[in-house]
């Protein structure tokens, strides 16, 4: 096995999903007004990536590319296209590189402006996280034995981000959006997982896309979900996303065991109704709330963040498949699910963590 030629077929075959990416952002980001550059993949010691205008050319940092989320590679290729626009279009020779002709670019397509570094995470700012250390103390109620008890710390939990997230809407706090990947990529994304997805747009405050994805380490296509919204919704979707993925396996190894099934052949269709179950106890809950006068009508710049985010976007809807019995069994379950923080032990998100409930 030729070692070197492997990996020197995965930078071309790297280089070529950027050159795809390359072009689909200067149509939907730039007006498709650039013309193409070279691409290229160099060490960096200083950057992760650089315009170089007198050749142009982008160069991206290798580590960059066959070590981060491909979303990262995209947020900065987003960036140096940025000072390719200034530089070609705009033709702004005369200002800093970081000037005011780049910062205005940047915002105007929200675009991360940093000069240095990765693009922005999902921190919160002092405010938005003593709303998690709420949040997480509630949840950390929800694990009690008792089912009122659990139902209500969720419940409240719940209450407290609705609360929060009118609040910031109606009084035009001021809030920045950032987005991240959400659960793993893959080849195919599970009806499960695209229903709990649905969950979290609905009634988490954030908005989520399903976006092709480069794996350069595997020289292959794969897809993934990607939540947008403030720090603090962030969070909470990416906690909420690997409670409800993690739940429903657990539901369906308690399912066989209690009737006896071998097979996992209707896994899948268990899954989803999990998440279809407890998706409708969510909507009770909502139901609830409007009766008592909170109601969450979205939030205005949000959505205009994510549609300059996306301006392409296409929706599409898909039937379930599989076992009908085993996907009513699932709703069952799904009705009793009680979100709350990880036992002792048990394996976390992997996103950013609401805390352990303790003071």
């Amino acid at each position: 096995m030729d070692v070197g030629a492997i990996q020197a077929d995965l930078e071309r075959a790297a280089v070529r999903a950027l050159q795809n990416e390359w072009r689909a952002l200067n149509a939907d980001q730039f007006a498709a007004l650039m013309r193409p550059p070279v691409l290229a993949l160099a060490e960096r010691e200083r950057t992760i990536g650089r315009w170089i205008a007198a050749h142009r050319t982008i160069e991206l940092d290798r580590k960059l590319v066959f070590e981060q989320r491909w979303t990262v590679v995209r947020e900065v290729l987003l960036h140096e296209m940025a000072h390719q626009f200034v530089d070609e279009v705009l033709g702004k020779r005369e200002q800093t590189a970081h000037g005011p002709a780049f910062q205005q670019v940047c915002a105007e397509r929200r675009i991360d402006p940093r000069a240095a570094g990765l693009p922005l995470d999902a921190r919160a700012d002092d405010g938005q996280s003593k709303v998690i250390e709420r949040v997480a103390k509630l949840l950390a109620l929800a694990a009690s034995a008792s089912e009122h008890e659990a139902h209500t710390a969720m419940n409240a939990a719940q209450r407290l981000m609705l609360e929060h997230n009118i609040s910031s809407v109606s009084e035009r706090r001021a809030r920045s959006f950032i987005s991240k990947e959400l659960g793993e990529p893959t080849g195919r994304i599970e009806e499960a997982r695209s229903h709990i997805s649905c969950v979290l747009t609905k009634h988490f405050f954030v908005e989520i896309v399903i976006i092709s994805v480069w794996n350069a380490k595997e020289g292959r296509p794969e897809r993934v979900f990607e939540v947008t919204g403030t720090a603090e919704n962030v969070a909470m979707a990416e906690y909420v996303y690997a409670f409800l993925d993690r739940t429903a396996d657990s539901l369906w190894q308690a399912h066989k065991r209690a009737n006896g099934v071998r097979s996992d052949r209707d896994r899948r269709a268990f899954r989803a109704g999990v998440i279809t179950g407890f998706e409708g106890k969510l909507s009770q809950e909502r139901a609830g709330n409007a009766a008592r006068g909170l109601v969450w009508v979205g939030d205005p710049e949000l959505r205009e963040h994510y549609r300059r985010r996306h301006p392409r976007l296409v929706t599409r809807t898909s039937g379930g498949y599989g076992d009908r019995d085993a996907r009513e069994s699932g709703k069952a379950a799904g009705r009793n699910v009680v979100i709350s923080r990880p036992v002792e032990g048990e394996s976390a998100s992997r996103g950013l963590r609401l805390g352990d409930g303790r003071k």
